[in-house]
């Protein structure tokens, strides 16, 4: 082992299954060595003290590069994934979705030197388009985002046009991340909404309401269980919509649960005083501690199946720009749900094999980025994070790396803190600065030729 390019010595290794103190070593980028002892290397980490976690893979990101790159871009948005220890990436934005393989060819090209991390890049499905399904999955794409409801100016998918795109990626073997809230019930909330002349955050829960979501939340998980599909209902806001996505897994439904801090920590009425600095789609739900504890649960207990951060940034500029009607939805995350998700390990929420599993090994698998990347592994890529697990910090918008310069988490105290970040064994991120490394990669899905 006296080739190795780095070890990191005496960390405790967690994977979902436990921990224990050993050492890794990786050469040209990958994980050779997992064991005792200290294997002479090139350069060698002492992690004594620190616990090496798998890079962190955030499966739903928006950086909206190309398309509206004033709220964010991959160099600025990757940063901010770098430094909260946040390796992998699957990226896709509304304002120039992928809709054909030129689409992917131009977009991957054109991030070309653009990342400091690994990416993967979803395509839109649009209705009445799933012919293009086949050729989008075999040319590399992650998977394909479907909405259910007209939003971000992507229309949405009727019950038939949906079943028309489950069958087509059905045949295929690819994957699905769906936006569930019935447009039927959305409109007709929005309808009377405007009628009132009402323009308050209040707007938000009364217009894209607990019903709309689960009712498309419900249909969607019958409609991929019949295709036989394999697909992901997104940002779940409420334990009621777990419940009925868990109902149709257990019928055989090839379907996973995502779940996103917001819907965890941040409540209800905020709106009330936020305004759009809380508009984000589904809303928040949570109005009590105990809605709190129980999303937590559900995530311990894996009915949620995995976190995201659903990064979807604007600035505070933009969103003071227009009233609760125009303005953007989505908010920040990059920066802030690692450090959410080792705080919740403090508070008794989570162990950090939790976080390993929900933020790190279910993602890659779910969409095929297993066995490269997740894990801590002979065989992996060197995507390592040391992490302090009793720094304390307090979360601040001046902090705040994305574009988007603010955080709805500020003023909280988090403890755990990532204090370096490799991307295949090159350090990318130190004490929460990026180092400008600028060597993500894109990664093609499974449905891609090997290369």
């Amino acid at each position: 082992m006296a080739d190795l390019d780095l070890l990191i010595a005496g960390g405790t290794v967690v994977d979902p299954t436990g921990r224990r103190r050993l050492s890794v070593g990786v050469r040209d980028g990958v994980v050779v060595h997992v064991g005792p002892g200290t294997p002479a290397a090139r350069t060698t980490v002492d992690a004594a003290g620190l616990l090496v976690l798998p890079g962190g893979v955030d499966t739903h990101v928006h950086l909206m590069d190309p398309g509206s790159p004033e709220r964010e871009d991959f160099p600025t948005g990757t940063s901010a994934a770098a430094a909260a220890g946040v390796t992998t990436i699957v990226e896709h934005t509304h304002g120039s979705p992928v809709r054909t393989v030129g689409d992917l060819r131009d977009k991957t090209a054109y991030l070309h030197d653009r990342a400091e991390v690994d990416f993967g890049l979803a395509a839109h499905a649009w209705p009445g388009a799933a012919a293009e399904v086949e050729a989008l999955w075999a040319a590399g794409i992650t998977f394909f985002k479907v909405f259910t409801c007209t939003t971000h100016g992507v229309p949405g998918h009727d019950a038939a046009r949906l079943h028309e795109h489950l069958t087509a990626s059905a045949r295929v073997g690819a994957v699905s991340l769906l936006h569930c809230e019935d447009e039927s019930l959305t409109e007709a909330a929005e309808a009377l909404l405007r009628a009132s002349g009402r323009v308050d955050g209040g707007i938000l829960p009364d217009w894209r309401n607990r019903d709309a979501e689960l009712v498309a939340a419900a249909v969607a998980g019958l409609l991929v269980r019949r295709t036989g599909a394999r697909a992901t209902v997104a940002h779940v806001s409420h334990p009621e919509v777990a419940g009925y996505l868990a109902q149709e897994r257990a019928r055989g439904a090839g379907l996973q649960a995502e779940g996103c801090p917001q819907y965890f920590l941040l409540r209800e009425e905020e709106v009330l005083e936020e305004g759009a600095l809380r508009k984000f789609t589904p809303p928040a739900r949570a109005r009590t501690d105990d809605d709190e504890a129980e999303m937590w649960r559900l995530l311990r207990s894996g009915v949620l199946t995995h976190m995201s951060s659903d990064h979807a940034p604007s600035t505070l500029e933009q969103k003071r720009a227009g009233d609760i009607w125009n303005v953007h939805f989505g908010l920040p995350g990059l920066d802030s749900t690692m450090a959410l998700l080792l705080d919740a390990v403090a508070r008794g929420h989570l162990s950090h094999e939790d976080v390993v599993r929900v933020y790190c090994e279910r993602p890659a698998q779910i969409y095929g980025l297993w066995p490269r990347k997740g894990r801590i592994g002979v065989g992996a890529d060197a995507d390592l994070v040391l992490v302090d697990p009793g720094a304390q910090r307090t979360l601040r918008s001046e902090d705040v790396l994305s574009k988007a310069g603010w955080t709805p988490y500020a003023g909280r105290t988090v403890r755990g803190r990532v204090v370096r970040t490799y991307l295949r064994g090159r350090l990318v991120a130190e004490e929460g600065r990026p180092l400008g490394e600028r060597t993500g990669r894109f990664v093609p899905g499974r449905g891609a030729a090997p290369r």
